[in-house]
């Protein structure tokens, strides 16, 4: 089963990521898997929407390398000056909390694997929480210190070919996404592609 298909056939169990997001991430994705070894990993996991989706992927091509996932599991971090946006003021410090039991149980009821998860604040995680190796990474963390943190835990962990896609990249609402992207990858001369955020190393 290919990616268009599993998009087609599972639900979505949040709002938080439409198919159409979905059909993009997973097309990244399916790319790398013939051509680079290395782990998969998902900053900012929420409860799994996303997740879900990656797994059913690997599981297609009987794919076993690893995945991970990191997430607060207590919600948005506070905003820096670069987050402000009239657009996203829904978006608080605390909103959108999930613990990880509940992460794990929406791996149970559907009968899949769950990745290996870590539970902490982007900012207090080291190299040593991070696969030596990463092939494919998506980063979902909203604001502008959560993405310019886990991009400096990954990208030095990206295998030449990876691929890096960034949630919420040319969202109005969470100006932080696009301006810690270009801050981190822009000195380092890697291009961000796509509405998306798409940048292949």
């Amino acid at each position: 089963m290919k990616s268009v298909e599993i998009v087609a056939k599972y639900p979505l169990i949040s709002d938080q990521v439409s198919k159409d997001q979905l059909s993009i991430i997973l097309s990244e994705l399916e790319r790398v898997l013939p051509q680079l070894d290395g782990a998969v990993v998902e900053f900012g996991c929420y409860i799994g929407t996303t997740s879900l989706f990656i797994r059913r992927l690997l599981d297609a091509y009987d794919d076993s390398r690893e995945f991970h996932v990191y997430d607060s599991f207590v919600g948005l971090p506070a905003k820096t000056s670069e987050d402000e946006s009239r657009a996203g003021e829904q978006f608080k410090a605390g909103e959108l909390a999930v613990s990880r039991k509940q992460l794990v149980r929406e791996f149970q009821k559907v009968n899949l694997r769950t990745p290996f998860i870590h539970k902490g604040w982007f900012s207090s995680l080291t190299s040593s929480d991070v696969p030596e190796r990463v092939a494919f990474a998506f980063l979902d963390g909203d604001f502008y210190e959560s993405i310019y943190d886990s991009c400096k835990l990954v990208l030095p962990r990206m295998q030449p070919g990876g691929t890096v896609v960034l949630d919420d990249y040319a969202r109005e609402a969470l100006p932080g996404v696009a301006r810690a992207s270009h801050a981190f990858l822009d000195p380092r001369h890697i291009r961000v592609t796509h509405n998306l955020g798409i940048a292949r190393l």
